[in-house]
């Protein structure tokens, strides 16, 4: 097994709290001790030694794969604050606020999420129907995202 790049686990154990992601790690390591790190060695790091996972999957509220073009549009950004927020994580002063905006005007205009990542603007928002039990409408299947941690 190759020697370990981690020069001091300590550090590196802050940065994970701290939320750091895996790219300014390996500019970290690369400007303070000259060497090179990949995202799939931090997250690699994050998993054998247990440390909670950086994104959370909820194929429950993304139940699709979605297309990297779609992937920073409002409702996916939306349903990743409420996914943090129903795992207990805690959300920013903004995104709190404008998840209760975003929900509000879901639930006034009586509206719900669907997705399509054949079309160009991948999101809509679609009229609530008796079987919409969410956020989303639910798809017939679910194809979800593999989660990059």
């Amino acid at each position: 097994m190759p020697a370990s790049k981690i020069v001091d686990e300590e550090e590196v154990k802050r940065w994970f709290e701290e939320g750091q992601t895996y790219e300014w790690m390996q500019k970290q390591y690369r400007e303070k001790y000259n060497i090179e790190t990949s995202v799939p060695m931090w997250s690699a790091y994050r998993r054998r030694r247990g440390l909670e996972r950086r994104n959370l999957r909820d194929d429950q509220l993304l139940p699709w794969k979605i297309k990297d073009e779609h992937r920073h549009q409002y409702p996916a950004l939306m349903l990743r604050a409420e996914a943090r927020r129903r795992a207990g994580k805690e959300l920013t002063e903004r995104d709190e606020r404008r998840l209760a905006s975003w929900k509000r005007m879901l639930d006034e205009d009586k509206l719900v999420v669907h997705y399509d990542g054949e079309t160009e603007d991948g999101f809509f928002y679609v009229p609530r129907e008796e079987r919409d039990k969410d956020l989303i409408r639910e798809p017939q299947a679910k194809t979800g995202n593999k989660a990059r941690d």
